[in-house]
């Protein structure tokens, strides 16, 4: 019989074991791990016995497991108490610290904003009287813009710190001090929600705010009724002060309004609930059925005035392009002729040349600032004094005879002023005798000019006074009768 050893080999650790194989050949620093088995070493037998978890967890799950094994009566805890009642604190009712103070100091401090100055110099004696009967120390620092609460060696209770905390962070958010000072009382809390970074535009995120007031505060009044609780949009945060039942219904309303769902919806179901909540039958059921659910609807938006006239332009061109392909149709063999397919090809078409190719290509590339500006100017200076060439051009072509001027409008300028070529000049005489015949034709009977001259040395005085041709021929006529 082996002798038994003096100390028994030691069990091993519940859960897992590590065996490092380095001598077996199978890697070195290689190990196990056995997560599934215990292994447990036995001083009586050389055997190992190995015992699965499984098996353990069986048993365990095959019968039913005991709940009230290890739970004792409590003769404290009756039907009749109400655990969510919050008991104010009372030093005459035997509220006390364990050793009758607070061992360290407690303060908070929060900074406001400039325009909050003013009015809080003003009700800062009010928060003070307001604190001391809770023995909280406060101070006001106008060089920092700080507001700072901290315990004495009087405060007795521990947890109206907090409430100072939560007095001064409202003070600062724009709220009024006689609201904010309801916040020492136990039954009032407050939270501060912040909505500034839950919307990207800022227009955006404006109208969903105004949203959430409604016109003339209508929407922002019955949500504080239903609620009961005070509410404040100020700048990227809203105010809340109230029951916590009432902060969690206002903060689902705030959230949901910046996620562009109306306040008016939840609005509604409030008011649904509220009247729920006075029919003791349907205290332990679901409220589902009674409450309404609301769809989601894609409204069509404003588009913007670039698309609509795109919208136009295709459709005039579409029109257009009926209207041709009617016209073809009715051509002949015009409109049968198709349109030729665009063979495919799987490759990609070639890839435009950049700024900087062309630039390489043309070797401005290699250039410097300066000469590529004056390279620039020089060019917008050809560009011009040619545009002003063709417009100076076009100018004289208006005081030539359209006659004159052949179909393409061609004439020599030089010196400024228009020489015609040897063409031209042909055509101007005939011009010239067609301009005589057109006089002649439309002067007087019996005083048809051969030439322009002819009728400059003929022309009278006389021809131009009313009545001198008429005295003449009297005179005439009373020579003869004399006679």
């Amino acid at each position: 019989a082996r002798p038994t050893p003096a100390h028994p080999t030691p069990r091993a650790p519940v859960g897992t074991l590590e065996l490092g194989l380095t001598e077996q050949g199978l890697g070195r620093g290689t190990s196990m791990v056995c997560s599934e088995q215990i292994v447990t070493m036995s001083s009586s037998s050389s055997s190992n016995i190995i015992e699965s978890k499984s098996v353990k967890n069986n048993t365990a799950i095959g019968g039913k497991k005991n709940h009230n094994k290890y739970r004792r009566d409590k003769p404290w805890d009756t039907p009749d108490v109400n655990h969510w009642e919050v008991k104010p604190w009372d030093e005459t009712d035997g509220d006390a610290l364990p050793g009758g103070r607070l061992l360290e100091e407690s303060s908070f401090a929060t900074l406001f904003p400039k325009y909050r100055e003013k009015y809080l110099r003003e009700v800062w004696p009010l928060v003070t009287r307001s604190l001391d009967k809770h023995k909280i120390a406060c101070e006001l620092n106008l060089v920092e813009g700080s507001m700072t609460v901290r315990t004495t060696r009087k405060t007795s209770d521990p947890y109206i710190v907090l409430k100072a905390r939560d007095l001064i962070k409202l003070l600062s958010r724009s709220i009024p001090a006689p609201q904010a000072l309801k916040i020492l009382n136990d039954d009032f809390h407050c939270d501060i929600l912040k909505i500034g970074g839950l919307v990207r535009n800022k227009e955006r995120f404006v109208k969903r705010r105004q949203r959430l007031i409604g016109p003339d505060g209508a929407t922002l009044k019955a949500l504080e009724l239903l609620t009961q609780c005070y509410i404040l949009v100020q700048g990227n945060t809203v105010s809340v002060m109230g029951t916590h039942k009432g902060i969690k219904k206002v903060r689902t309303v705030v959230m949901e309004c910046m996620k562009n769902i109306h306040p008016v919806y939840n609005i509604k179901r409030l008011m649904i609930m509220r009247e729920l909540e006075k029919d003791p039958k349907l205290k332990d059921e679901s409220w589902e059925r009674f409450l309404p659910t609301f769809k989601k609807k894609n409204v069509q938006r404003r588009k913007p005035r670039q698309l609509v006239e795109e919208k136009k332009k295709m459709a005039v061109a579409a029109v257009a392009s009926s209207s041709v392909t009617a016209s073809a149709r009715e051509g002949g063999s015009k409109g049968t002729a198709a349109k030729k397919k665009k063979s495919y090809t799987p490759f990609p078409p070639a890839q435009l040349p950049s700024k900087i190719d062309m630039q390489l290509d043309s070797g401005e590339y290699f250039l410097s600032e300066r000469e590529r500006k004056s390279k620039k100017l020089e060019e917008k200076r050809v560009a011009s004094r040619e545009k002003s060439e063709e417009k100076r051009a076009a100018r004289e072509r208006e005081f030539i005879h359209p006659s004159l001027l052949r179909g393409d409008g061609a004439k020599i300028v030089e010196n400024g002023g228009p020489k015609i070529k040897t063409d031209e000049m042909k055509a101007k005489g005939d011009a010239s005798e067609d301009v005589e015949r057109l006089v002649n034709k439309f002067a007087k009977p019996g005083k048809k000019r051969k030439g322009v001259e002819s009728k400059v040395e003929d022309e009278d005085a006389s021809d131009f006074i009313v009545g001198l041709d008429k005295k003449k021929k009297k005179k005439k006529d009373k020579r003869q009768t004399t006679e």
